[in-house]
């Protein structure tokens, strides 16, 4: 009985790597069509007696301006064009927040926030972060940091049922991805801590003060190498 339990674990696993790397292989080059997050605001939305609003299209990274791949660099993560796809200054530094009682923030690279909107279900437990780092290591290696940031920008949340660069352009700013200015481009970097609570125009004052650092940081950035 033990032989058969090790025998169909170790089944498992076999079948869960392989899986994995051919669906990441897989989604090197073709557009994802939905994320694990997108599915579950869905339900949200009809849990609460509320119309869904689903608003998505995928657009080639040549279709972001790249005022919003600086924009989200600039905000979300500093280093992302130099680690591996981990930042452990900032994830030790996120560490020592917490263990004082202050917001976590800062931990999270753009390569592990697209390995788990697009792989895994949202939620904080050791199982979810260990396969967290398994797909983040996997999309460094066989994606490259510019699908990553391609994917990570068609896929993100970027307001209440608002999806993708293109989308949140329309919706904030009634224009294509490609038009953004510095200015609308650090608004929708902005909200990304709670797209769904803040907004990227008409801003509050916490947004509008968030912007401004923002485009600091973005004038020190220069072109972007990926």
């Amino acid at each position: 009985m033990i032989r058969k339990i090790f025998r169909w674990i170790w089944k498992a696993m076999l079948w869960f790597f392989g899986l994995s790397i051919l669906s990441v292989i897989l989604f090197k080059w073709v557009p994802i069509p939905f994320t694990p997050l997108m599915i579950t605001r869905i339900i949200e939305f009809k849990l609460d007696g509320d119309v869904a609003i689903y608003s998505h299209k995928w657009v080639p990274l040549e279709e972001i301006s790249p005022n919003l791949q600086k924009a989200v660099i600039a905000s979300e993560d500093g280093n992302f064009l130099k680690h591996s796809g981990f930042d452990f200054k900032a994830m030790q530094k996120a560490f020592k927040n917490n263990s004082k009682g202050k917001k976590l923030k800062g931990g999270s690279t753009i390569s592990q926030q697209t390995a788990k909107n697009v792989f895994l279900w949202q939620g904080r437990s050791y199982i979810r972060k260990g396969l967290e780092a398994y797909f983040t290591v996997l999309i460094e290696l066989i994606w490259g940091k510019e699908r990553i940031m391609e994917v990570y920008l068609n896929s993100i949340e970027m307001g209440n049922g608002v999806y993708g660069a293109q989308e949140a352009s329309r919706h904030w700013y009634s224009k294509t991805a490609i038009d953004l200015t510095p200015r609308e481009a650090a608004g929708i970097a902005a909200i990304l801590p709670n797209p769904r609570k803040f907004q990227a125009s008409n801003s509050s004052p916490y947004i509008n003060n968030r912007k401004d650092k923002i485009m600091k940081v973005m004038r020190h950035l220069g072109k972007i190498k990926y």
